[in-house]
């Protein structure tokens, strides 16, 4: 198996589930644009990279663990900035104050700030810890990212697009994601497919929060080996997900 990388970029990505009666949860993904160097016109979870400044406002809460609550605090500014879902804080801002909060992100304005501007207060805590990637097999960027489980809150706005990162959403159950992608009507990479096969298993955002609660978090380094004369892409089978590996020839990696 890989060592680790140790020039790991940080990243956090949310997974946001929108329960269903009588059907599966919705899943939101968004399309990356095609310009971007990583993983064009893939659908993924919002997410990105953990800023210095999200380090600085872990420290601002006084978090005991600043490495986990910056990439919490990552996690949903980043759902801010490329879905316009205010999620992961204390209360639901009206649709003036979010207009407000997501200009201010997009100007640079840091997160600490922008939610100090219209009196909004952080909740990290509503967020729970699902899995963790460090794929290593890129020479160029790799990314040791951290994804969570979120409910869309009741009195949620409708998600919107950035528009520059990304260039559409979608809700849909985590079964129809990887039907259209056996299908070729979208693609999405290794780890976001793992993802989405282990939320296939669940009926309701709750189910998944018990399964995630049961299985502690470990970094998730994926490696090849040959079984039968095919090369595969491998991840360990111990940490909730239905399907391990997959052959290398039908793997994205990004």
């Amino acid at each position: 198996m890989p060592s680790e990388a140790p020039d790991a970029i940080p990243a956090a990505t949310l997974i946001v589930m929108r329960d269903r009666v009588g059907g599966d949860p919705d899943i939101l993904l968004v399309e990356r644009a095609g310009a971007m160097a990583f993983a064009p016109g893939a659908m993924v979870f919002p997410g990105g990279r953990v800023d210095p400044a999200d380090h600085a406002f872990a420290r601002l809460l006084g978090c005991d663990d600043l490495d986990e609550a910056a990439a919490r605090i990552a996690a949903i500014r980043e759902t801010i900035e490329e879905a316009g879902l205010p999620i992961g804080l204390a209360a639901m801002p009206d649709a003036a104050a979010l207009a407000t909060l997501r200009a201010a992100l997009r100007d640079g304005t840091p997160f600490a700030a922008a939610l100090a501007a219209i009196g909004a207060v952080l909740a990290p805590a509503e967020l729970v810890a699902f899995s963790r990637w460090r794929p290593d097999h890129s020479p160029v960027r790799r990314f040791d990212t951290r994804f969570y489980l979120a409910r869309l809150p009741a009195g949620a706005p409708a998600a919107q697009v950035d528009g520059t990162e990304n260039v559409r959403l979608c809700w849909a159950s985590a079964r129809a994601i990887l039907a259209d992608a056996d299908a070729g009507r979208l693609s999405i990479i290794f780890p976001t497919r793992r993802n989405l096969e282990r939320l296939a298993l669940f009926a309701d955002h709750a189910a998944a929060v018990t399964q995630a609660r049961a299985i502690p978090v470990r970094t998730v380094v994926p490696w090849t080996e040959w079984r039968d004369g095919k090369e595969y892409l491998c991840i360990p089978d111990d940490l909730g997900y239905p399907v391990t590996a997959q052959p290398v020839g039908d793997v994205r990696r990004g």
